[in-house]
């Protein structure tokens, strides 16, 4: 219980804070949630959300505006030239994330100036070559050691007053010893532990913050090495990433660290990548080839990104031959069916993932009529997934069974959950058992002698999840149940007096962010249920409390066994998709459009799709 106790007061430092992902993604982030930053500290008192850093909720806006039709002109310089073109400019250009919207916009580019340590590429963590190897328990960089906490902590003494052991993680990680900044400088560790020192003083984003309260202490080991020590007795599957990406001491040290991101090294920074910043005019940018670094080279001697907000111009652009590549994050269907039949014509090469970005149904087990699993069930086989997919996704989707996505190490095989497939008819039989029944012919069933009519809450603002919405309207009413549509904005959505926290609403529709661990424990577990005795935080909004898949999901985000790990991921989707607490829906698409003669160019649902850049090649 103590141990519990701990975990929940460090979660309790995460929160949600909108952003925009093609309009809008929610991260957590340390503090309470507002639409843009967080805050400084807060205490355990304060009510705040928690929230996972890598799965977490996500909303979706309206296409942005064509405003910018002027042509695109040509930018590749030959062979060894490429043109890239995105639909937003991300301002600064440091490795640090405000949020998770700041990361899918800025990772394409930051990703060639200050290569990621750790990449996660199709869920999985790969090098760089910036540290030159994965930390795990197998090769002795990850290690368990037995302390006991000074008796002013939260572990509690004995009856006798002897102090309790606990655990505690340590990581450690080998920064590769050839790394140099762009002005020739070698890069060292204690580059990694000004990053941590600077994260210390100003708030570098949501997911470093996060980091930091996962941490005792982060030092330097030797010239190369650092060392992360977890806090004593508490285990988080987000450990392997607590580095800090190095910074170059020797350009910032003695700067204000207050003003670093609006700083002119945040638009052009001194980086240990394979490009380096050569000019930055008003909607474009150009990358040349940074002269110490000895990875590998690759054929593009420069990188020239175009920011438009127009997407069939990029579109346009790329089958006219003036860019070579587009990345775009959810088209809208009529986008989509254009870059489809430029695809199926010749003029595209086009490369489609399912996003982290997952869209769900979450039902309020607090609602009498959804307490009833028949009627969960029924509701479940009453909407068509398959249709949203084919028309919200252009065919490129696929639809969800759980809540650990294809790709995650932990996804358990379909054969082994309960599936929902579209079947109104099996949905009026499930109706019918339970009781609630159409006695007048109105179409609608009752309840209570009231029509069957239930609220669906979902984010403002978001065309792709209106068109879900309404569908699921439309389906449900087919078998017999009333939906009413409520659009609330986003910020007002995930407020901590909103909706979800407060727990108000009957169904909600929005979406999550997988991450390159499933995590889940502020989610499914029942101390995360949002309730006034815990002051309103956790991001189990459907109330659901089930104690055998609570127990499973502790174990699945807190030991160190990967096999005892899979084993509780599994019986805990096992006992989700039974209980159906909440029902997945799909995951979003991200796609990247690139010029037939490129070779090597694809898009992944978790890295940036430059991350390969040194294998792209021109026929």
């Amino acid at each position: 219980m103590r141990t519990i106790q701990r975990c929940l007061l460090l979660l309790l430092t995460m929160t949600l804070a909108g952003c925009q992902i093609e309009g809008g993604a929610l991260r957590p982030t340390s503090l309470a949630p507002t639409p843009t930053a967080a805050p400084a500290a807060t205490t355990a008192t304060t009510p705040v959300a928690v929230a996972s850093p890598e799965a977490t909720p996500a909303v979706v806006a309206s296409p942005l505006p064509a405003a910018e039709t002027t042509p695109i002109e040509p930018l590749g310089l030959g062979k060894g030239g490429l043109s890239i073109g995105l639909l937003s400019d991300p301002g600064d250009l440091l490795p640090y994330y405000s949020d998770s919207a700041d990361e899918r916009a800025s990772a394409p580019i930051s990703q060639l100036i200050f290569p990621a340590p750790l990449l996660a590429v199709g869920y999985s963590y790969t090098t760089t070559g910036v540290l030159e190897r994965v930390p795990t328990v197998e090769n002795g960089d990850v290690s368990v050691g037995m302390v006991a906490p000074d008796q002013t902590g939260d572990i509690t003494a004995t009856a006798t007053n002897a102090l309790t052991q606990v655990q505690q993680i340590s990581v450690t990680f080998h920064w590769n010893p050839n790394l140099a900044w762009s002005d020739g400088t070698p890069v060292t560790a204690a580059d990694s532990v000004f990053a941590y020192e600077l994260a210390q003083r100003v708030n570098l984003g949501q997911a470093t913050q996060s980091k930091l309260d996962l941490l005792a202490r982060y030092e330097q080991v030797d010239a190369h090495t650092t060392r992360a020590v977890l806090k004593p007795d508490f285990t988080d599957p987000s450990y392997l990433t607590t580095y800090f990406t190095p910074l170059p001491r020797h350009v910032l040290a003695g700067r204000d660290p207050a003003k670093l991101r609006s700083s002119a090294f945040a638009l052009l920074p001194v980086g240990y990548g394979p490009y380096m910043v050569e000019r930055r005019d008003q909607g474009s940018l150009r990358l040349v080839r940074n002269p110490y670094y000895k990875g590998p080279a690759g054929q593009m001697e420069t990188v020239s990104f175009v920011f438009r907000d127009n997407l069939d111009l990029l579109r346009s652009s790329v089958e006219g031959g003036s860019l070579d590549v587009v990345a775009v994050d959810q088209p809208p269907p009529p986008a989509l069916g254009a870059i489809r039949t430029a695809a199926n014509a010749g003029t595209l090469r086009v490369s489609a993932v399912p996003s982290q970005i997952w869209e769900h149904l979450d039902f309020n087990l607090d609602v009498v009529v959804l307490q009833d699993l028949k009627v969960r069930r029924a509701i479940a086989q009453a909407i068509n997934r398959e249709a949203m997919v084919a028309d919200l996704l252009g065919g490129y989707g696929a639809v969800l069974d759980s809540w650990i996505v294809a790709g995650q190490w932990a996804a358990a095989p379909p054969d082994q959950l309960t599936r929902y497939p579209y079947s109104p008819d099996e949905a009026r039989r499930l109706l019918d058992e339970t009781g609630l029944v159409d006695r007048n012919g109105d179409g609608l069933r009752e309840t209570g002698g009231q029509p069957l009519t239930l609220s669906l809450v979902t984010t403002q603002g978001s065309s792709l999840r209106l068109a879900a919405a309404q569908r699921i309207r439309d389906d449900l009413m087919a078998v017999g149940i009333g939906l009413s549509l409520q659009e609330v904005p986003t910020a007002g959505l995930y407020s901590p007096e909103g909706p979800l926290f407060r727990r108000t609403f009957q169904l909600a529709l929005f979406a999550w962010i997988a991450g390159s661990d499933p995590r889940g424990w502020e989610r499914w577990s029942c101390a995360g249920v949002p309730n006034a005795s815990n002051g309103w935080t956790g991001n189990n909004f459907p109330g659901w409390c089930f104690y055998e898949a609570d127990k499973a999901i502790r174990v699945a985000t807190t030991s160190l066994s990967r096999e005892e790990r899979a084993a509780a991921y599994l019986r805990q989707q096992q006992l989700f998709t039974q209980e159906i607490p909440v029902l997945p829906l799909f995951q979003r698409v991200d796609l990247v459009l690139a010029n037939p003669s490129l070779t090597g160019v694809g898009a992944d649902p978790t890295a940036p799709f430059t991350w390969n850049i040194a294998t792209w090649s021109r026929r």
